[in-house]
């Protein structure tokens, strides 16, 4: 029997709970309330699909109960309940403390809210999926709402039973938790883990390139693919084999054949083998599966599963999918997916097909097959006796989905508009706790090859949680970046690249994900809850600790070559990834960027580490760093921290087992040069690696007086560094290398100052010391005649608007660009805004 989890009771603390004959309130927390109503008393104390846990310390309350109204005080809220039935007039929640909307600082059973954002409303959570959706579609309500209070009804949903399988309730009743946070959107997110359950820790191989076709690919010609990709110099982690990986040309009357479990010998004609091949390149293989047509006589594993269930084999009878039927779930898991992971499969793309009703009310069987599937995969088996991590792909099945990632959104419809919607849809989606979202990149069907459209996927892709590349079964539409053209070849290899380099960022997120529930990808208002403008950037989110990306969505200006895409920085500066500028925040600027980037910027005093080779395989902390620190300006002073995050990829790995650097930085202003302070203390945690290449890449300055390397002690320690450091990045610029595999990977990235610190034993902790870092001087003229040359406009037009920049700065400045004829509005914008940057640096 597949094992599954625990359905032990998770019970509230009794000083927590006032009970009534049909009502029973739970003060989880001062802000959670669990609301029960049912006309015979009956309530719920076990775990639920959505609800894992009730188990939170009971916070003061103030009971008063005069016969015919109840009402329950707790220090941010009070409950007035009139011993009937829910209703709109008889249940009430004040919130008396924390309230961020004066009108509606009630909550009424029943009572809609206007929805006007940013002022009011739920926030949003995800959906089941994006199939034939172009553009926006409506999302499921999640746990933050902008004027303080919402509720996830868990009323219909089945119960965990005490061997671990699901039962429904008792009909008739009504289980509801109000969480009542106000704007502390974090306390909200916290509290809803520790609710429903964490998110778990995805296996390290995940956060690579994955590749993924829906086409009818032979052993030698996906093989040879790979091998394509990595002389090319193009990493990827995960191979994805759709469906055609099995027979799909079957009877009609055995039904279609998007279900199959048996492989397609004439494509595969040794599975094992195959298999091995994809592992000995480092990549982790999940097939797809469409499960709706149960197991049908022409499968392989037919005889056996109709043996297990009691039937003949010869009677040819199909095997009917019941995800409710226990004796189906084993022979389902033992005979039909347990081979195939023995043969060398990782986990399982679980496609869609099985409908929204199971033989148990309340029982999605979505969810159902997600949570047996997850379960399962983390099993004991000979080759991992103490499990692997685990792991599956599939869709959304609703509240408690957020316990078995990874998510497939669906088959994406190939505009600019499906493009424009997924940074919102992703970032969202974080307010139920769903942060592992995996899109199909690049668009799966439907239409017009669009290079440009094609690159910005490619871009955002890199920067979103799960990097799945994937295209439909036309000849016309793939995803391999040599099938665009020379520069968007460049500019797609560069960003693969660059995903394998921020494994070690991304690796750590997830590891917050897991333990304190924020989100890899997240919407601003999570960090700045009461500021309305991080309500309204609907098209940015932060990703990581540290890091703003606002992905392009909309097309370039077709002489002018340059997109322009609205950005709001909060307070603070912000420093660009790829062009190295600088802005100034607690403000909405319009930022302009042509093919080779996109806005990514890194809040002053980032450190971030990223693996110095690109081709190195993913599932194994890198021996090697590049350590790319943002200190800010000369003038100012700060500090920053950075906690790199590791483990030894056991399946269920604790906070105990976690393997833990930490970087610091400081810097402060000494005459017109800054001194920089990045200290890495003896790493923590069993198995953690002390000797690591560090390269320190210090952005902002082009030199530097000096540079010392010490031990923790002050002990010097000679040897590895010559001279100050060299400049490297500076960007991608136009045009490919003679080859893209042999560049350096960083090069995509702002110009910096390199330090090598060579091998290093961090086993007593060392500290780099850089004093007199001067700033490099950027010339606006030199950069806006970059974008003036690369525009398709008069020449005339290019010449004036070049002297201006000459000549003139300030208001100035945009007083005679405004004065250019034939100069489009988007690059007259765009030079305003390196004047801008330039006018920043220059202060």
């Amino acid at each position: 029997m597949v094992a599954m989890s625990d359905g032990r009771p998770a019970p509230a603390h009794p000083d927590a709970v006032v009970t009534g004959r049909t009502y029973r309130f739970t003060a989880l927390t001062s802000r959670l309330i669990r609301m029960e109503w049912h006309p015979d008393g009956v309530f719920v104390d076990r775990p639920t699909q959505a609800v894992v846990s009730r188990a939170f310390d009971p916070p003061w309350l103030d009971v008063d109960d005069d016969g015919e109204r109840l009402s329950i005080r707790t220090e941010h809220v009070q409950l007035v309940y009139d011993k009937e039935r829910f209703s709109t007039a008889g249940l009430s929640v004040a919130l008396h403390r924390g309230a961020p909307d004066a009108h509606y600082a009630t909550w009424r059973y029943g009572q809609e809210i206007p929805g006007t954002l940013p002022l009011r409303g739920n926030l949003g959570g995800t959906a089941r999926t994006l199939d034939e959706v172009d553009g926006a579609c409506p999302l499921e309500p999640g746990v933050l709402a902008a004027h303080g209070f919402t509720v996830l009804d868990d009323s219909g949903s089945v119960l965990m039973s005490q061997d671990g399988w699901v039962e429904p309730r008792t009909g008739g009743g009504l289980d509801l938790y109000l969480f009542a946070y106000g704007r502390d959107f974090r306390a909200a997110l916290t509290d809803y883990h520790r609710l429903t359950g964490p998110v778990p820790l995805v296996p390290r191989f995940t956060l690579g390139n994955w590749w993924s076709r829906y086409w009818p690919y032979s052993e030698p010609e996906y093989v040879a693919l790979m091998d394509d990709f990595r002389d090319r110099g193009l990493p990827f982690s995960v191979a994805v084999i759709d469906m055609d990986w099995h027979v799909v040309d079957v009877d009609p009357e055995l039904g279609t054949g998007w279900t199959g479990y048996t492989w397609n010998r004439d494509l595969f004609p040794d599975p094992a083998r195959f298999l091995g091949a994809l592992h000995e390149r480092g990549l982790a293989v999940t097939l797809n599966v469409h499960p709706a047509d149960g197991i049908r006589r022409h499968e392989e594993a037919y005889p056996a599963v109709a043996r297990a269930l009691g039937l003949d084999p010869e009677s040819g009878v199909p095997v009917p999918f019941d995800i409710t039927d226990r004796a189906f779930v084993d022979a389902y898991f033992t005979h039909v997916h347990h081979p195939r992971e023995a043969e060398g499969v990782d986990f399982w793309w679980l496609d869609w097909q099985s409908g929204g009703v199971t033989n148990i009310p309340g029982l999605d069987p979505l969810w159902m097959l997600n949570h047996l599937h997850f379960t399962d995969s983390g099993r004991s088996t000979p080759q991992h006796p103490e499990g692997r991590r685990p792991l599956t792909f599939s869709r959304y099945g609703g509240l408690g989905s957020h316990r078995y990632p990874v998510g497939f959104s669906g088959d994406t419809i190939t505009t600019w508009a499906s493009l424009a919607f997924q940074p919102y849809f992703t970032a969202t989606a974080a307010n139920i706790g769903y942060t592992w979202w995996s899109h199909d990149i690049g668009g799966h069907m439907f239409g017009v090859r669009d290079v440009e459209l094609a690159v910005r996927w490619y871009q955002f892709g890199v920067f979103s949680p799960i990097n799945r590349l994937h295209s439909s079964a036309s000849a016309f539409n793939t995803k391999e970046p040599w099938r665009f053209g020379p520069r968007a070849e460049a500019v797609m290899s560069r960003f693969l690249r660059l995903r394998h380099l921020l494994v070690p960022a991304l690796y750590s997120a997830a590891w917050s994900a897991h333990t304190d529930g924020v989100a890899v990808v997240r919407p601003m208002y999570h960090d700045a809850p009461n500021v309305g403008a991080a309500l309204e950037a609907r098209d940015q989110y932060l990703l990581g600790p540290d890091l703003l990306v606002a992905p392009v969505i909309t097309p370039a200006d077709p002489s002018a070559h340059l997109a322009a895409t609205g950005v709001w920085l909060p307070d603070g500066e912000w420093t660009d990834l790829f062009t190295g500028a600088t802005y100034a925040g607690g403000r909405r600027v319009t930022m302009h960027r042509g093919l080779d980037t996109i806005p990514v910027l890194a809040r002053t005093g980032t450190v971030l580490p990223l693996a110095a080779d690109p081709l190195a395989p993913v599932d194994r902390n890198p021996e090697a760093l590049v350590v790319r620190v943002f200190p800010g300006r000369v003038g100012t002073s700060g500090r920053g921290t950075f906690v790199l995050v590791e483990d030894d990829g056991a399946g269920s790995p604790t906070a105990d087992d976690r393997q833990q650097t930490r970087f610091d930085l400081a810097w402060e202003t000494v005459d017109d040069a800054l001194d920089v302070t990045l200290s890495i203390p003896a790493p923590t945690g069993p198995g953690v690696l002390t000797r690591r290449r560090i390269t320190v890449d210090l952005v902002g300055p082009a030199g530097a007086d000096a540079v010392e390397l010490a031990r923790a002690g002050g002990e010097r320690i000679d040897g590895p560094l010559e001279g100050t450091g060299s400049v490297v990045g500076g960007g991608a610029a136009v045009g490919a290398p003679a080859s893209l595999a042999a560049e350096d990977p960083t090069a995509i990235l702002g110009p910096a100052l390199r330090l090598d610190l060579g091998e290093l034993d961090l086993g007593d902790g060392v500290r780099l010391h850089v004093r007199g870092a001067r700033p490099r001087r950027n010339s606006l003229a030199d950069h806006a005649f970059a974008l003036l040359d690369a525009a398709e406009i008069p020449f005339h037009a290019k010449e004036r608007a070049w002297s201006a920049t000459q000549r003139l700065s300030g208001v100035p400045l945009v007083e005679e660009l405004s004065t250019v004829p034939d100069l489009p509005d988007v690059l007259r914008a765009a030079i305003v805004e390196l004047a801008s940057v330039h006018a920043a640096h220059a202060d």
